[in-house]
């Protein structure tokens, strides 16, 4: 192979290098970022489910089961 040709080669493999090494970075940062969502989604969803259980209960003692009352007089 002459100069030319293998100094192209080189040139092409160092770039590929620098492509993955680019690549290889982004994943990174994009499993870093996804790791960070599903914690953020994990907490939310225990402050939904929590929400959801206060709300449950200030039903529940605001607005009894009517089938849980006695039936009016006139009955």
């Amino acid at each position: 192979m002459n100069d030319t040709g293998h100094d192209a080669l080189e040139a092409r493999v160092t770039e590929l290098e620098m492509r993955l090494s680019f690549q290889e970075q982004t994943i990174g940062e994009l499993n870093d970022a996804l790791t960070q969502a599903r914690l953020e989604l994990s907490a939310q969803t225990g402050l939904l489910r929590r929400v959801m259980d206060d709300l449950r209960q200030a039903r529940t003692v605001h607005f009894p089961d009517a089938s849980e009352e006695p039936p009016p007089p006139h009955y």
